[in-house]
């Protein structure tokens, strides 16, 4: 009977949400309320109206400060309304982060409890603590936290660099060279991104193991070098910066190169930003490919993240001292509170990453115009 009803602290946020979306409703009911009755009135007593004036009042009928007095309380309840519902919207999709959070500080038991609870009655520190000391082990092989986290560090760097290049190059050919074929083979690229990328993995995979690339940051950072929309985007930035500073920097004597370097790069740098931050939360969040060509050793942050973290008997730690969390007592099953605390570490580069630099990706997404 206990298990059927929900802890103290459960009910608190569940009646807390359910009282703001009653006030809410209670609110657009009156608003709505309101409405229909102004409408029903107008509809019973017609007034002739020219403009703002109200003829069948007679030289009363217009009351400037009357009219005020409403468009500003109209004003105030449509703001009202409207950040009310973003606030019910925003905490509804707080909720799923909220619970990745404070399920990262509890205990295995209380996560396995039938009523879960919104908010930790014991934190469990340990759990981040525990995360770095676990490995993910197969096939006679085993991982580290510090070894994916390198594997993802270099596999990110590298791939963003050497993309970023081959988009600068490859979007300046498109966009300011003349050579035979170009609008063709523009039209192809474009075309090809029409195929979903999941119909490259078998071939791509066929191609990696025949060449013996596997279990290597070859393997992860080599097919994915190319983008196309990340070329047609850039391209299309190029495009839109006039022609005249093309020509003024070769009657100058600059060459191609410098002109791409000087001119054409400081002058889309939003997008640039963009493009780089995009690839590299790209990289940081694979995860098919990796699992499919690597073995544990070599794979990727989100592949660590699902694959380790199990009751085990004992945990040494590197000081040398012996130290336990259950001690075997869910007999090698996965421990969901360390996934989840795992999780939140995982997470926490990605969030830093786009509060600092939102701006720029939203501003080079969406940059249409020219710069200067």
């Amino acid at each position: 009977m206990t298990n059927l009803l929900l802890s103290s602290t459960a009910a608190d946020w569940v009646v807390a949400l359910m009282v703001i979306l009653v006030i809410a409703g209670i609110i657009a009911i009156i608003f709505l309320t309101v409405k229909l009755c102004r409408m029903v009135r107008e509809r019973r007593s017609p007034a002739a109206k020219v403009g703002a004036w109200d003829l069948s009042a007679g030289s009363s009928g217009f009351d400037a400060k009357k009219m005020q007095r409403a468009d500003k309380a109209k004003h105030i309840t449509k703001n009202v309304l409207v950040y009310l519902f973003l606030t019910v919207c925003a905490v509804l999709a707080f909720l799923p982060f909220y619970w990745m959070i404070i399920s990262s500080f509890k205990t295995e038991f209380e996560f396995r409890q039938s009523v879960p609870t919104f908010f930790p009655h014991e934190f469990q520190w340990k759990n981040y603590w525990m995360i770095f000391h676990q490995t993910v082990a197969g096939s006679g092989s085993a991982a580290t936290f510090q070894q994916i986290l390198l594997n993802t560090i270099v596999v990110g760097l590298l791939s963003t660099l050497l993309g970023l290049v081959i988009i600068v190059i490859t979007a300046y050919a498109f966009a300011r060279m003349e050579f035979k074929g170009k609008n063709i083979l523009f039209a192809l690229m474009i075309a090809t991104m029409m195929i979903p990328g999941e119909l490259f993995t078998i071939s791509n995979y066929i191609t990696v193991a025949k060449g013996g690339m596997n279990d290597s940051y070859v393997v992860l950072i080599l097919p994915f070098l190319v983008s196309v929309y990340y070329i047609y985007l850039l391209r299309n930035n190029f495009m839109q910066i006039p022609n005249s500073l093309y020509q003024a920097a070769k009657v100058d004597g600059l060459s191609d190169l410098g002109y791409l370097i000087k001119v054409m790069i400081p002058l889309t740098a939003p997008t640039l930003i963009s493009i780089t931050l995009l690839r590299f939360i790209g990289t940081w969040n694979s995860y098919i490919w990796p699992r499919l060509v690597n073995t544990e050793p070599w794979q990727m942050i989100t592949n660590w993240v699902t694959g380790g973290f199990v009751d085990t008997k004992q945990v040494t730690s590197p000081w040398g001292a012996n130290w336990t969390m259950y001690n075997n007592f869910f007999g090698g099953q996965a421990l969901d509170s360390l996934k989840m605390a795992a999780v939140c570490m995982v997470s926490l580069p990605l969030l830093i990453l786009f509060i600092f630099c939102r701006r720029y990706i939203m501003r080079g997404v969406s940059k249409s115009g020219t710069k200067g």
